[in-house]
């Protein structure tokens, strides 16, 4: 009867565990390289990595390779919000000329599925609601955001602007206040707050005591955030992911300029408060991209297919299966490898020669094969399939990657002399 009444205990105890309401709140500091928020005291994000985990990561896409990215911050918004780098989500600067929505965000995905749940957006920049979630576009999902507290940089009597742009301090001391205030009282189940001083000093300054300034000021900024999220878990039980990231680094001569490929400017940073990271996370070099796909996953949200087909992103918690794919054309087969995270079962090897995604159509898959996961390669014949773009998907038991091979073209001028 003990053993009985001790396994329902147990039970009904684990249940009350995994019933938990989970929330997210992803946050985007502009701007800050790894080595400049290493080498600083930030009491507040190393409170948050004390409780999880600190990674080293990186923007940029995979540089000389179809995916490179500027390292521009809409650029790099928009790859944490989708998951993709420039070459699918097509926000290739801050402009924002031309955005691909066919490249879902993750706010779209979040309220497609859970339509009556609440979302918030806590931001100094309109277009980071307008243009990259693009609230109420119809080929964005006409979805709606139930909180937004943005758009500041336009209002030049609350904030009249100056020349030092001390104006963009008091206007992310609003912005955090304002995602405090509403998480506290509010919890949205899905926030992206967006802080722009730092870049702004980084731009004005280059590595300075501005710039350190700034970003002193960022981190007691993301304490007071913390802060009601620690009250919202206490007070109500509820389990909370946070994710803070920066959406570039800085030029190594300077620390003024961003946009290129070289390390420094590619270099980011991705810190949790949750502890239990997985293998990938640990051992291998996260991207931003990975983010869109660990928020789903913390709120137990399924990617369509579709989207996964297409996420340059693997989950930084949870169980992986496979990661780090590479695809080479050798002659009339591709060569196809990845790294297994785990060698228990097998990995479904699709393979599509369109890219009719990108315009809004479907690409027909052909299960090429299944293979152990453990064996890490399989080469694909595409003689009798000629095509300037191969897409191979990896579908393992617990993720799905993807990795293309697209033929180079030729510089014309080049190939004159």
């Amino acid at each position: 009867m003990k053993k009985w009444f001790a396994a329902l205990l147990f039970l009904t105890a684990s249940a009350g565990v995994s019933a938990q309401t989970r929330k997210a709140v992803f946050i985007i500091v502009d701007g800050i390289s790894a080595d400049v928020i290493e080498a600083l005291n930030t009491p507040n994000l190393q409170r948050i990595a004390k409780d999880g985990k600190y990674m080293r990561a990186f923007v940029g896409g995979e540089k000389g390779g179809y995916s490179q990215t500027p390292t521009i911050s809409a650029v790099g918004y928009n790859s944490v919000l989708t998951g993709t780098w420039v070459n699918k989500h097509n926000v290739w600067d801050n402009d924002i000329a031309a955005p691909n929505y066919n490249y879902q965000n993750i706010f779209r995905i979040f309220k497609e599925k859970y339509p009556q749940r609440k979302t918030a957006i806590f931001s100094s920049w309109l277009d980071n609601r307008t243009k990259l979630v693009a609230e109420g576009m119809p080929e964005a999902g006409n979805i709606t955001l139930d909180y937004k507290f943005d758009g500041y940089e336009l209002d030049t009597v609350k904030f009249p602007h100056d020349k030092g742009r001390d104006f963009m301090e008091r206007i992310d001391a609003h912005v955090a206040d304002e995602a405090a205030n509403c998480i506290r009282k509010n919890a949205p189940d899905l926030s992206w707050v967006y802080l722009e001083y730092t870049d702004d000093m980084g731009h004005m300054y280059g590595d300075s005591p501005e710039f350190t300034r700034g970003i002193q000021k960022m981190d007691e900024k993301v304490g007071k955030i913390y802060d009601a999220i620690q009250y919202r878990q206490k007070q109500f039980k509820e389990n909370w992911l946070v994710i803070i990231t920066t959406d570039h680094g800085r030029d190594e001569k300077t620390g003024k300029h961003h946009g290129g490929q070289s390390p420094r400017q590619r270099s980011s940073w991705i810190l949790t408060n949750q502890p239990q990271v997985n293998n990938y996370a640990k051992y291998y070099y996260p991207g931003v991209v990975d983010i869109m796909p660990t928020v789903a996953r913390f709120l137990q949200l399924p990617l369509p297919l579709s989207v996964s087909r297409e996420s340059d992103g693997i989950s930084l918690i949870g169980k992986v299966s496979v990661a780090n794919p590479t695809v080479l054309k050798i002659q009339d087969k591709l060569d196809v490898t990845w790294k297994a995270m785990d060698e228990q079962g097998t990995v479904k090897v699709w393979l599509a020669s369109t890219n009719n995604y990108k315009t809004g159509g479907e690409d027909t898959y052909k299960l090429i094969g299944e293979v152990p996961v453990g064996k890490e390669h399989i080469s694909i014949p595409v003689g009798d399939a000629p095509s300037d773009i191969y897409k191979v998907v990896l579908e393992g038991k617990e993720n799905t990657i993807n990795r293309w091979w697209v033929e180079e073209k030729k510089n014309e001028a080049a190939s004159k002399k």
